[in-house]
């Protein structure tokens, strides 16, 4: 493999692009985001190339998310190289989300925030038994960003809003039961899949089709019914209170999870998902996220949760303010406020 943190080039008419940051688990920075655009925005026009497909090297992962520590720092200051990365990263989740030609994403292993970014926008997106799925942010301070407002209420019910505020990791099972994911293949088979999508690269939804195994049984279906039950409030107090009436193990176990999250990302999460509901344009959903992000990576929780899970590791985030009552509706308008035009977020292309 190339030193590249991404390797793109056509091969027998798919656009390949392969995350190469292995370290990392491919975790993305600025540099890797704009080398996946400028591969996709050539490739565009270009009529060798019929599909395009997103892959990974090595095992450990597809994409465990953004550049995490650099984002903080920025934070810290003047959020401006932080800034700079969502604009980019955004419309290269964008430009995937209208691109013309189909693009396949083999989720192999970790695929968590910006992983999902650049996964939960192609048409074929096939998981393996290795695939962890999850959205933490509101264990960092943070919020489904990289199109979670859009994605997440999409997704059967309110398991978008269960998976936005408790962080909860989902194997390939529930992904595919879900719609997270397209298709099922087993890892020992990732390899001929890739040969077969090269193969036939005008076609690879049936190329996907024919190969895909049996997830197996949704370890989540069970609860469901409860998620749809609980999660349906439009404030997070009443999601609380709701678990706690219902008093099974499995809400008390949710209720127990959301107490260690970011009270304020917490409340910051539920309403980027109600608002992306309601938007008809996934370029107005990156807009909002765009304004939001460059703020909470400002905050105290946001520095705070980085602190406690990456930096120190110590797992005790200090949250402020420590409870929900303590969140004002105030709080959360300024945070969603939208930028003056010039400062705006805006695709790549209509």
């Amino acid at each position: 493999m190339s030193e590249s943190e991404v390797i793109t080039r056509i091969e027998n008419g798919v656009g390949r692009i392969t995350l190469n940051r292995p370290k990392a688990i491919h975790a993305l920075n600025r540099a890797m985001c704009e080398a996946m655009i400028e591969a996709l925005l050539a490739w565009r026009e270009d009529s060798a190339v019929q599909s395009v497909l997103i892959d990974h090297a090595g095992e450990r992962g597809f994409c465990a998310g953004g550049d995490i520590r650099m984002i903080a720092e920025s934070g810290a200051g003047d959020a401006s190289e932080a800034k700079a990365f969502f604009k980019t990263e955004y419309q290269l989740n964008h430009l995937m989300f209208v691109y013309p030609k189909p693009i396949t994403a083999v989720v192999d292993g970790i695929v968590m925030g910006g992983g999902v970014g650049i996964s939960e926008p192609a048409d074929i997106r096939i998981a393996t038994e290795r695939t962890t799925y999850a959205m933490p942010e509101t264990g960092i301070g943070l919020f489904p960003d990289v199109g979670g407002g859009w994605f997440l209420p999409r997704l059967p019910g309110q398991t978008g809003v269960w998976l936005a505020l408790t962080g909860a990791r989902l194997k390939a099972a529930d992904t595919v039961a879900l719609g997270i994911h397209t298709h099922f293949v087993a890892s020992e088979a990732v390899e001929a899949l890739k040969a077969e999508l090269l193969a036939a690269p005008a076609d690879p939804q049936t190329v996907a089709d024919r190969a895909a195994g049996d997830a197996g049984l949704s370890p989540l279906a069970p609860h469901r019914e409860a998620i749809d039950r609980l999660f349906a409030f439009d404030t997070v107090e009443e999601i609380v209170a709701a678990l706690q009436a219902d008093g099974s193990d499995w809400a008390l176990k949710q209720l127990d999870i959301l107490k260690t999250k970011s009270p304020q990302s917490l409340k910051v999460s539920l309403r980027q998902i109600r608002t992306g509901a309601t938007l008809t344009e996934f370029a107005d959903n990156m807009a909002m996220e765009y304004a939001l992000g460059g703020r909470v990576v400002q905050t105290h929780d946001f520095q705070e949760g980085v602190r406690a899970v990456i930096i120190d590791k110590d797992n005790a985030p200090k949250w402020s303010p420590a409870d929900l009552a303590g969140v004002s509706d105030a709080q959360i308008e300024a945070l969603f406020a939208a930028l003056p035009s010039a400062e705006a977020w805006k695709p790549l292309i209509s």
